[in-house]
């Protein structure tokens, strides 16, 4: 959209032109707000996530404000959004992830306002296409389809970008902080190839058919391997599916999860005023339980605040840097009322339950902290008390958290985040989120080391287990347990089940021992013969 000129005025009343601006920001939220369900999964609450703040209080103030000085309704949305924008940026991290999701919104609003047409991607072609952009939106991609699109290939964004995440729920190949990708002419012929990240340019007819043989062959030897997740030698690791919500079970189901290794409940806490009842928390939880009947069922508590605030729940004081401020398990210790209701929740839903249901904590810091919320789940009578390692200083320390919790997860995008104070949605970065960076790598071995030498099962459910060579390595590090999203489930299966639990060990050796992401892959990937034949 261009930029509405700068001090734009308005004709008439102030009150009018506010309403005007209201109504516009209040259309975009709700249009969202229908994509988002029409899409399900990962992009509803994304989608969610985005209509909250087209209706953030603080903004619309801002907004009212700047008409009050004169300007008309489409240049104060321009400038209230510049606000935030400049503010996001430079908070990095989590909120800093969000400055594409703002502008996208910021410009549907001022469509909306001019009456232009909404931004979005090309209408459907005569077949399927690849859609170059220098980014996305999540609601521009959130309905597509491969049906209509063959791979997503963008400038910007990172390993663990929506887009990235969006287009591997889809099942569709793309190609993240690819430079100079815009420079493609439309129309051109390209083939993306989403395992080695190459996008090549005109290819030759031998090329194409080459890679098309390549993958239907890499497809009927991952079929072939069916069964719970475990090594060559018999070794177990149980692959379980990340889900969103109610609509990702089928696809868990149907790639042939063992159970869920992470169950995001923020999707019954979006756009409310309130926190929802109990019943309609235990429903919830409860139609999980009785997907997986003798599974495995993680439970990720609330983790709000930071990029998901929420307005029934404050914090203590304004935070300057909101990313490192009180959210997940802070935002419980400010709240307990409403981790008392979830946490009761869970232990109805679970009686009567053939699921084995595990209960666990984001954004644990101390071994206090593992301790204060596993008393509060006894006290709610839930056996099983875990917490997410996605803070270095949790890692550095596993061994005393190992002593207060009964398990560990790992969440490999936010400790890569944090370990390299990089922040995932900036494509100059994309190369320290790479969860291939031995130091990563340490710290993943560290955690499992310590789970292992007190009793304790130790998963990983971050985008890293989603990728068959990397699994290896991990539970060649000891990690005991995958979770990732569910398409990704048939190709892990098979990789481990080409590899020796001895193999994955020398891999993972092998990877610790380099200087660079790209060495680390490229040993371990020499100690992993299996993965040759499998075509990955």
């Amino acid at each position: 959209m261009p930029e509405p000129p700068a001090g734009q005025t308005y004709p008439g009343e102030a009150q009018d032109e506010k309403e005007r601006a209201l109504a516009a920001l209040k259309q975009v939220a709700g249009a969202l707000e229908v994509r988002g369900d029409q899409a399900g999964g990962e992009a509803k609450e994304i989608l969610q996530a985005q209509a909250l703040m087209a209706e953030d209080p603080g903004l619309i103030v801002g907004v009212k404000s700047l008409i009050d000085g004169g300007l008309a309704a489409p240049r104060a949305v321009f400038e209230a959004f510049g606000k935030y924008r400049e503010m996001l940026a430079g908070v990095g991290g989590y909120l800093g992830e969000r400055v594409a999701d703002l502008d996208d919104i910021r410009d549907r609003v001022i469509a909306h306002l001019t009456g232009q047409p909404l931004p979005g991607v090309p209408a459907a072609a005569a077949e399927p296409y690849v859609l170059i952009a220098r980014d996305l939106a999540p609601a521009d991609t959130a309905l597509l389809s491969k049906d209509v699109v063959a791979a997503f290939v963008t400038e910007e964004g990172g390993p663990t970008s929506h887009t990235a995440i969006l287009a591997r729920s889809m099942g569709v190949p793309a190609v993240v902080a690819c430079p100079g990708a815009t420079t493609i002419p439309p129309g051109a012929r390209v083939l993306v190839d989403g395992l080695s990240g190459e996008v090549r340019l005109e290819p030759s007819d031998d090329e194409v058919s080459g890679l098309v043989g390549a993958q239907a062959a890499r497809q009927a030897a991952i079929a072939a391997v069916r069964g719970p997740g475990r090594t060559k030698d018999g070794h177990p690791v149980p692959l379980l599916a990340n889900v969103g919500g109610p609509e990702d079970l089928d696809r868990a189901l149907v790639n042939g999860a063992e159970g869920v290794g992470l169950y995001r409940t923020e999707f019954l806490f979006l756009d409310r005023a309130q926190a929802p009842a109990l019943e309609e928390q235990e429903d919830a939880y409860r139609a999980v339980l009785d997907a997986f009947p003798g599974g495995k069922v993680v439970v990720r508590t609330l983790d709000a605040g930071a990029d998901k605030p929420l307005a029934f729940l404050k914090t203590s004081a304004p935070e300057p840097n909101p990313a490192l401020g009180e959210r997940g398990l802070r935002m419980f210790k400010l709240h307990p009322e409403v981790m008392a209701v979830q946490l009761a929740a869970l232990a109805a839903a679970a009686q009567g339950s053939e699921a084995e249901l595990h209960v666990m904590a984001p954004m644990v810091a101390t071994a206090d902290e593992a301790r204060w919320f596993a008393a509060a789940c006894r006290a709610a009578g839930l056996p099983s008390a875990g917490v997410m390692i996605e803070v270095p200083a949790a890692a550095l320390r596993a061994d005393s958290l190992a002593q207060a919790a009964d398990f560990f997860s790992i969440g490999t995008n936010d400790l890569a985040q944090y370990t390299f104070a990089a922040d995932r949605q900036v494509g100059a970065l994309a190369g320290l989120q790479d969860p291939w960076q031995p130091a990563l790598l340490d710290l993943i071995a560290a955690t499992a080391t310590a789970a292992s030498d007190n009793g304790r099962p130790c998963g990983v459910c971050g985008e890293a287990a989603a990728d068959p060579l990397l699994a290896c390595v991990l539970a060649g590090l000891g990690v005991t347990s995958l979770s990732m999203g569910a398409t990704a489930l048939p190709a892990v299966r098979a990789a481990l089940a080409a590899h020796t639990l001895g193999e994955c060990e020398l891999a993972a050796q092998a990877a610790r021992g380099q200087q660079t992401a790209l060495h680390a892959k490229a040993a371990a990937r020499s100690n992993l013969p299996g993965l040759s034949e499998l075509g990955l």
